[in-house]
């Protein structure tokens, strides 16, 4: 019993963190040079543990303008991704480039190298909702490879 409420606990917090991503993004938003817009608009301890470690969940808003591409990248822990406007292509690792629409969602193991993600539409923008699971103490959850910007 004591294990149903603590999953049930962990589920509705990840669906209250995903909630407040599609109905407000009004946390800090960071874009370097070359890379797309990132907004961070949840980050909460969780209480499985990853790899052994004390974990959290970041959910982020990613938004490519059109035929924007973003560098390669790896994630420190797995992603879970939404699309939530337009159409995004990714590939990750030696895997061939897949598609995605709005609706549809995605998922990248952790450390994997993240060659492709791009916006393929000339003249609509792409946002995807990413959640992010991560050891607490791990900062940041993004590492871009430096040979490849």
């Amino acid at each position: 019993m004591k294990n149903q409420v603590l999953k049930h606990a962990t589920i509705s917090g990840l669906v209250f963190s995903i909630g407040i991503g599609i109905g407000g993004m009004a946390v800090a938003q960071h874009t370097e040079k070359g890379h797309v817009a990132s907004t961070q608009v949840s980050q909460r301890d969780i209480i499985e543990k990853l790899d052994g470690k004390d974990a959290r969940e970041t959910v982020v808003v990613v938004t490519f303008e059109p035929g924007q591409k973003d560098t390669a990248h790896r994630h420190v822990g797995p992603v879970f991704g939404y699309v939530l406007e337009g159409e995004y292509e990714h590939a990750i690792d030696d895997e061939p480039i897949k598609s995605f629409k709005a609706g549809e969602t995605f998922y990248e193991p952790s450390g994997s190298l993240h060659r492709v993600a791009q916006n393929p539409s000339g003249t609509t923008k792409t946002r995807l909702l990413a959640v992010i699971l991560h050891p607490r103490n791990t900062t940041p959850v993004t590492i871009r490879e430096k040979d490849k910007e």
